[in-house]
């Protein structure tokens, strides 16, 4: 085999590495949403089973996350890769990391869902935690789009959103607290439902990191901690 034979099936043997990462996060991405949304159902219908199984099913992500993690390790050191490979891999790394934590706040929401369940429900059905929870799910798949597609456009409006969730999240915060001091006997109940707008409140967080990662990834710059304004100057200039 010539030298140009051996950097070639090298250089294809790469990009199938890459891909097949790509490919893994986008799988990992697929179970975290699963996890996500079947939390949301539980709190909604008073499924205490189904939370349960969501929080049970939390060492899924968990081990998937491992894997994925010892696999870029062995890239960066056997492939040294450059330029946009190692944002591609510095990327995939930092994804995986709030994927996982996505994947915590479902297990949190899956366990307040089967304590919920046990209680006097609201003659809503929690009406503002299904709108927030849908909301938020909603910026996790098209974060994970963003990522497919390496779509900065998708991703400064994901960005954008997030400014919306955190509203949603303070809005019901607020009235938890009047509803406390309405009726001392809800305490318990709004707090756990407080803990869930929490939750899912830091989900839109990390849905909003992935969209950063993805913005470095295909142009190689940092845009975290930017404000909501320097974001719509961003997209508007593009």
């Amino acid at each position: 085999m010539e030298a140009n034979d051996i950097t070639d099936h090298i250089s294809k043997r790469f990009n199938k590495d890459l891909e097949d990462l790509r490919s893994s996060v986008l799988t990992m991405g697929g179970m975290v949403e699963q996890q996500l949304s079947k939390a949301i159902a539980a709190i909604v219908s008073g499924d205490s089973a189904l939370g349960l199984k969501v929080a049970n099913d939390d060492y899924k992500v968990n081990k998937l996350e491992v894997t994925i993690d010892e696999e870029c390790s062995r890239i960066l050191a056997t492939r040294a890769p450059a330029a946009g490979d190692l944002r591609l891999i510095v990327a995939i790394i930092k994804t995986i990391t709030d994927l996982e934590r996505i994947g915590d706040e479902a297990e949190k929401i899956g366990f307040l869902a089967s304590k919920l369940a046990v209680m006097d429900r609201p003659s809503d059905s929690y009406r503002e935690l299904k709108n927030l929870g849908n909301h938020v799910l909603q910026m996790v798949r098209d974060a994970m789009n963003a990522f497919a597609r390496l779509d900065v456009e998708a991703s400064y409006a994901v960005v954008r959103k997030d400014e919306e969730v955190d509203r949603e999240y303070e809005a019901i915060a607020r009235q938890g607290i009047t509803f406390m001091m309405e009726d001392p006997h809800n305490i318990k109940r709004v707090m756990n439902v407080t803990w869930v707008a929490r939750s899912l409140e830091r989900i839109g967080d990390h849905a909003k990191n992935i969209c950063e990662y993805v913005i470095y990834m295909v142009e190689g710059r940092d845009v975290r901690h930017m404000d909501i304004v320097e974001f719509g100057d961003e997209s508007n200039n593009r």
